[in-house]
């Protein structure tokens, strides 16, 4: 049942003789060996296709964009613009994408002082500083254009957009929805709750208000099925995003695939539903990888620099392999944690699951009609902790933070495998060293 356009890819290798694991690990990586008489599958992307030179790929785009009108012709007659860029979560290569496309919109007849880029937050903390110094990538960009946070407890920043047909009050940042020119960018890579990111997601919860965010990221939306890697098609996120979109009154977005080491393997410019569709159409087929067997353990991390800072964003390392865990099996994952747990809501939503147990803590907050901020994520844990066992290896965690994980404490990559495969008497062992930019499905015989 699988196209040629939407194909799974296998790309896993069996049996490595000699067997030294490399994991995507905080700023650089992190070396496991493992004994050779294991039978290790890796489990990645195949190779990409790569783009020679990307700025001259998205300047063409910006003439025949993937949906709407060129950007010439949207910029004409413009008096203000508003460009949107992902958080420092996000690897998005915004030192590539946004000189070219900022002197598209100056060449068109806007002004520097009339164009706001805005760090799309969420509910995230800011980004300031040499840290936003090194998300924009770009000293041009940073010394003649406004770089500001969206903030989404400021109450004066946003305005209201009506209410979507599920009852969700939309109130987005005023500065992207009064701009005439309004352009999302940002990475399209899986995501465990909205399929893929980037896109209209960029917009909401991006440039969202708390109280927006925290409705459709309730438990009514987040225990669908379909709130899930990879699935648009009746993912209610996904289709409250895009009535959102519509509220707004549309956007334009650019687009930007990267591959295992992070170079540019596709950039679009256009629409920001027709665009992000066609981004997603690219790296399905790579991101996606059909594996025929369920594995006893399975090792994976949580993606690296810059995701892995945080125990929060962890938990899409998590998820992401679930499909191919046997059931009652052992996951074992490296993530940094150079920030810490994340955000101190999310440490009191952590409390309340270890206070109430799983059961209860479902329970709790499946009765409200707005999560509170960052339990979703909490949420989201309980999806591999119902699969199996979970360790997780890290050093950016003290022994009060790690308490609070709901997770085993691993101190050898290595030893954590040793012990798995020893009690599930099984020698296979899977290896993830991405993270949650792959998702392996089971898919027997393939």
């Amino acid at each position: 049942d699988l196209s040629a356009k939407r194909s799974l890819s296998l790309a896993f290798c069996r049996k490595l003789p000699a067997m030294d694991i490399v994991l995507n690990y905080g700023i650089t990586q992190l070396a496991v060996s493992l004994p050779d008489d294991l039978d290790v599958s890796i489990i990645r992307k195949p190779d990409m296709p790569l783009l020679d030179d990307p700025v001259a790929a998205l300047a063409a785009s910006f003439g025949k964009p993937d949906g709407g009108p060129p950007l010439a012709d949207l910029a004409k007659g413009a008096k203000s613009a508003c460009v949107l860029i992902c958080d420092i979560t996000r690897p998005v290569p915004n030192g590539v994408i946004l000189p070219p496309l900022l002197r598209a919109l100056l060449d068109s007849g806007l002004k520097a002082k009339d164009i706001t880029i805005l760090v799309a937050t969420g509910l995230h903390r800011p980004n300031e500083g040499d840290e936003l110094a090194e998300l924009v990538g770009d000293s041009w960009v940073m010394e003649n254009f406004t770089v500001a946070n969206h903030f989404a407890r400021d109450d004066t920043a946003h305005v209201s957009l009506g209410r979507t047909g599920s009852g969700t009050e939309v109130r987005l940042d005023k500065r992207f929805v009064e701009a005439d020119l309004r352009i999302a960018t940002g990475l399209v890579e899986p995501h465990f709750m909205a399929g893929w990111s980037g896109g209209r997601k960029v917009i909401a919860p991006g440039i969202a208000h708390a109280e927006t965010i925290t409705t459709f990221h309730s438990a009514r939306f987040m225990e669908h099925t379909n709130c899930d890697n990879c699935i648009l098609d009746g993912n209610p996120l996904h289709e409250e995003q895009l009535e959102i979109v519509r509220m707004l009154g549309g956007a334009s977005a650019v687009n930007v695939v990267i591959d295992e080491e992070r170079r540019i393997s596709m950039v679009n410019f256009g629409e920001v539903v027709e665009s992000h569709m066609a981004a997603v159409d690219h790296v399905e087929s790579y991101a996606v990888v059909a594996v025929p067997e369920r594995f006893p353990t399975v090792v994976t991390s949580a993606a690296g620099y810059p995701l892995d800072k945080t125990y929060y964003q962890t938990v899409k390392g998590m998820v992401g392999p679930l499909d191919i865990l046997e059931p009652g099996g052992s996951l074992v994952i490296a993530s940094a944690c150079s920030e810490g747990m994340g955000s101190a809501e999310y440490v009191a939503s952590q409390r309340n699951l270890l206070d109430m147990g799983a059961e209860r803590f479902l329970s709790h907050i499946e009765a409200k009609s707005h999560a509170a901020v960052d339990e979703w994520q909490t949420e989201m844990l309980l999806k591999p902790l119902r699969a199996g066992s979970v360790g997780l290896y890290t050093e950016g965690l003290t022994e009060e933070e790690f308490a609070l994980t709901a997770v085993s404490q691993v101190a050898s990559v290595a030893d954590a495998v040793a012990e798995a495969v020893a009690a599930a008497g099984d020698r296979r062992v899977a290896v993830i060293p991405e993270g949650p930019y792959v998702v392996p499905r089971y898919r027997p015989g393939t």
